[in-house]
């Protein structure tokens, strides 16, 4: 598959030349992503660095210039943010679907697979993103990659912890138990993360799929491809769909 790409014209000025690059080009990757939401529709949140700029964008919006959107959000951090901001936030029960999704990334390979996962909600953002007629990923030049080759978060049952590990080591994986201030992190659905480090995953798919069939295994990391991918680079925008 080939991807397409365009450029797409930033608003620069409201971007201070003292901010750290990286971050500057999270920023216009989001605001880039934001363009794509109008007043009435029901909108994901995404989860992490970059979802959350979406977020304060989209809550400037509704604040400032009337836009009238419903979210559902991928992470009790995310819908606290959208709440103090003003964002209206539903249920998957109120919006069973939704309009768009935009959410960030850890890393985007030459085939728009992405791997997800690193603020730990990815079993969430992967359920809204496929309730979603379009899923928008906006990340920062850093992230796209030609190969996938970081460590695949695997949520996981604390019961399973042990027999998961070994089926990650049976499939050429190491698997490492995700840690947070001493003690082992734990999601908003109650279980662990299994941070997986299988090298260049040259067959993302064939991997994704060899994962979910684990016993234990309640989501990975690894997302097939999105509607478009908003990067955000020095010179603006570039969108790859």
């Amino acid at each position: 598959m080939r991807t397409r790409e365009r450029q797409e014209d930033v608003c620069m000025e409201s971007f201070s030349i003292d901010e750290n690059t990286v971050r500057y080009e999270k920023r216009i990757a989001a605001e880039s992503a934001v363009r794509l939401v109008e007043s009435g529709m029901d909108v994901g949140l995404g989860t992490g660095s970059t979802a959350e700029l979406v977020i304060k964008r989209l809550g400037y919006l509704v604040k400032h210039e009337g836009l009238e959107i419903r979210a559902v959000a991928t992470s009790k951090r995310s819908e606290r943010l959208a709440h103090q901001l003003g964002i209206e936030i539903k249920t998957l029960d109120e919006l069973p679907e939704l309009d768009i999704c935009i959410d960030g990334a850890d890393q985007v390979d030459s085939k728009l697979n992405l791997i997800k996962g690193g603020g730990g909600a990815h079993t969430r953002e992967k359920i809204v993103a496929s309730s979603s007629n379009r899923f928008i990923v906006c990340v920062d030049e850093r992230k796209i990659v030609p190969t996938l080759r970081r460590a695949v978060p695997i949520e996981v049952l604390s019961f399973a912890k042990a027999p998961v590990s070994a089926r990650i080591r049976d499939l050429g994986g190491t698997p490492v138990l995700r840690m947070q201030e001493g003690t082992q992190f734990v999601t908003d659905n109650g279980n662990i993360i299994i941070d997986a480090d299988f090298g260049a995953i040259k067959n993302p798919e064939e991997l994704a799929v060899l994962l979910s069939q684990i016993p234990g295994v309640v989501e990975h990391g690894i997302f097939m491809r999105p509607t478009e991918v908003h990067v955000g680079e020095r010179k603006g925008v570039r969108i790859l769909s």
